[in-house]
């Protein structure tokens, strides 16, 4: 496979990861039972829609059914105050907020494995534009990982106490 077949099957492969992580994210947005979380799961998920647009358009521009892509404009990372995801309330009732864990700890699993991805496909990118893309790729998903770690990190020793799954 040469390096232009490598970087379409990377993009497919990334469309398809991007697609999961909407579904996840929509997913995570109706199951919780925290409007702030709610929001914040569908804003993930917007997210996640605009890198799958932005993998298309470089497909499309790849394989020659496409004009030139504009540069993606990433955001600044997002960890604002003591609960970038979560409302403070979600402590009171941490023993039963068995989805919000869930949803962080898969959450996180996505995003690093997209991270890991991304930097690959830059890696192989023979043209510097698409490197800067994957590149900037990396940076976004590593604004979400950075948000999922430090919410699950407020939040693992009050669970893990209250679900009993410390020995004291």
């Amino acid at each position: 496979m040469n390096s232009n077949e490598a970087i379409l099957h990377g993009l497919k492969e990334a469309m398809i990861a991007e697609r999961t992580g909407i579904e996840f994210y929509r997913t995570a947005a109706e199951r919780t039972q925290d409007d702030q979380g709610r929001a914040v799961f569908l804003r993930l998920a917007a997210d996640e829609q605009k890198h799958l647009e932005y993998l298309r358009q470089h497909y499309q521009q790849l394989t020659g059914l496409g004009t030139a892509v504009a540069a993606l404009e990433l955001p600044e990372p997002g960890i604002d105050g003591n609960s970038p995801i979560f409302s403070p309330e979600l402590k009171a009732r941490i023993n039963q907020a068995h989805w919000e864990m869930t949803a962080l700890s898969v959450g996180l699993a996505l995003e690093q494995a997209s991270i890991a991805r991304y930097r690959q496909l830059a890696a192989e990118a023979k043209q510097t534009e698409l490197r800067r893309f994957f590149e900037s790729l990396v940076r976004w998903e590593e604004s979400h990982a950075a948000t999922l770690q430090h919410q699950f990190n407020l939040l693992r020793e009050d669970y893990w106490r209250e679900a009993g799954f410390v020995p004291f």
